[in-house]
């Protein structure tokens, strides 16, 4: 857990520090956001590769490998003295971490017999779900306090542990040792430019506007030609770098696109609500990290409990549970007004965690339950992949939606401000009256009084905005809860049957 903490913090915790990052290298923040932009591509390049590589090089040389590089890359992300240096081993840094989480995860699956699966994953699965709220709090702390050169600094004394531990309890099992195959050239190039396409294309299409930008249209083209390619040389090559024939169990499927969309969901409410409270409510970037820390509370406080039923109830039925009141609490955030106070963001928030708990751990148990040993390391390459894939969709949908919505319901309310309309005559004059009696002149008084009505119209556009974008990420949750029904109940809960 230690590898894969310091992996999913490391995602986050960069977000707040940018336009640190970007004074400090005389660079501007949009070319400053390479240095997330270049990490999220070499990370899902290799997330695939992942089961390939240990099977070749060894799992337990692979996982000491990858966390030594993530430890030195971000102590050289911290001593970078510009941009581009600090791009390039972002590169190393997303390289050596895409390898962290589906290795352990392997590791933690194959060490205990699926009925203790739940409870191992309800460990492990802390530092997935904890890991993300806790990054923008750490990230503007040191950031405030000390330097943006901290934020990676702060991975040395976990790296540190996660490798004596590593060496000291970490053995490979005896069918991945000395597997000697053939290297799929074509495969890993193809798989390298579809998916760090794809990764751009989702990181900046915002930014560029989607297909209103030449770039991205051709970026998305070659996206879709290199993972079509890629597709079919796996499925015809001798010594594929990804099994893609572990999607014929119609029970890891559907788990890989259920964890797609907790991505999804996951990853776009995460960046949708600390949005909402810097620009609407008027959080610091500090405050906002403490006021999401509920989250990772009922989370925390879940997974155990968690963990230990699930050797007692069928998987897919706490599936259904969290699905159900992750929706909720939703909806609950979308009720939310410019008056909302603390408590009222913590409650949704917390259950929020608690279902999060509730689907994380028995999505991986009971997804995993089909695959065998020699296919498990593999298997959670996609695994990883799709739920990072989700995540990156899922914030690029949640940005676009913002923003559209935004201009939408701008357009709609400023249809009632007009001069015939006697509570908008009436707000003005108020408020020109209230300003002209605090010393300024009448004609000073009029302009500012429409640029506050500006401003007021743009709030209560973006505050019902984010209520539709929390609305519909609720009701993608309850959309894919049909796909319940494609999966088959775990092995070990059955009451005979070969387990793997």
């Amino acid at each position: 857990m230690f590898a894969t903490f310091m992996e999913v913090l490391d995602t986050t915790v960069v977000n707040v520090s940018l336009p640190h990052i970007a004074g400090s290298l005389s660079a501007s923040v949009d070319e400053a956001a390479w240095a997330l932009t270049s990490y999220l591509v070499a990370n899902a390049i290799i997330l695939p590769m992942t089961g390939w590589i240990a099977s070749y090089f060894g799992r337990k040389r692979t996982l000491l490998t990858a966390v030594f590089g993530f430890t030195a890359a971000s102590f050289l992300c911290g001593l970078a003295t510009s941009l581009p240096m600090l791009i390039f081993f972002r590169v190393v840094q997303g390289a050596t971490g895409g390898a962290l989480q589906p290795l352990s995860q392997a590791v933690m699956l194959e060490a205990f017999p699926p009925k203790d699966r739940g409870k191992a994953m309800a460990f492990w699965g802390l530092g997935i779900v904890v890991a993300p709220m806790l990054g923008p709090v750490i990230g503007g702390y040191l950031t405030d306090n000390f330097s943006w050169r901290w934020v990676f600094y702060i991975n040395l004394p976990v790296g540190l542990a996660s490798v004596i531990m590593t060496r000291l309890f970490i053995f490979d099992p005896p069918y991945l040792r000395r597997q000697g195959r053939g290297i799929d050239y074509w495969g890993i190039g193809l798989l390298a430019v579809g998916v760090g396409a794809l990764q751009v294309v989702l990181d900046k299409g915002q930014e560029e506007d989607w297909f209103g930008s030449n770039w991205i249209v051709i970026v998305t083209a070659i996206s879709a030609l290199g993972i079509a390619f890629f597709i079919w040389r796996e499925m015809t090559a001798r010594d594929p770098v990804v099994h893609l024939r572990v999607f014929k169990d119609r029970t890891y499927t559907a788990g890989v696109f259920l964890m797609t969309m907790l991505g999804f969901v996951l990853y776009g409410s995460m960046l949708l609500l600390p949005i909402f409270l810097q620009t609407l409510l008027g959080y610091s970037a500090v405050d906002a990290g403490i006021a999401m820390a509920p989250r990772g509370l009922g989370s925390f406080l879940m997974m155990p409990l968690v963990g230990t039923v699930l050797s007692r109830f069928d998987p897919r039925k706490v599936l259904a549970v969290g699905l159900v009141g992750a929706s909720y609490s939703l909806y609950q955030l979308s009720a939310l007004n410019l008056n909302a106070g603390y408590w009222d963001i913590f409650w949704p928030q917390f259950l929020q965690g608690a279902c999060l708990a509730m689907l994380f751990v028995p999505l991986t148990t009971a997804t995993m339950d089909p695959i065998p040993k020699e296919e498990m390391g593999n298997a959670t390459s996609m695994f990883n992949l799709m739920r990072n894939l989700g995540g990156g969709s899922g914030i690029a949908a949640a940005t676009t939606f913002l923003f559209r919505r935004t201009q939408f319901h701008t357009e709609r309310l400023g249809e009632h401000i007009t001069a015939m309309n006697p509570q908008a005559r009436q707000w003005l004059m108020g408020v020109q009256a209230g300003m002209v009696r605090s010393g300024l002149d009448p004609a000073t008084a009029k302009a500012r009084s429409y640029g506050a009505l500006w401003g007021t119209l743009l709030r209560d556009s973006s505050m019902l905005s984010f209520i539709d974008t929390f609305r519909a990420m609720a009701i993608v949750f309850l959309c894919v809860l049909p796909f319940l029904f494609l999966m088959k109940k775990p092995s070990h809960h059955r009451a005979a049957g070969p387990m793997h």
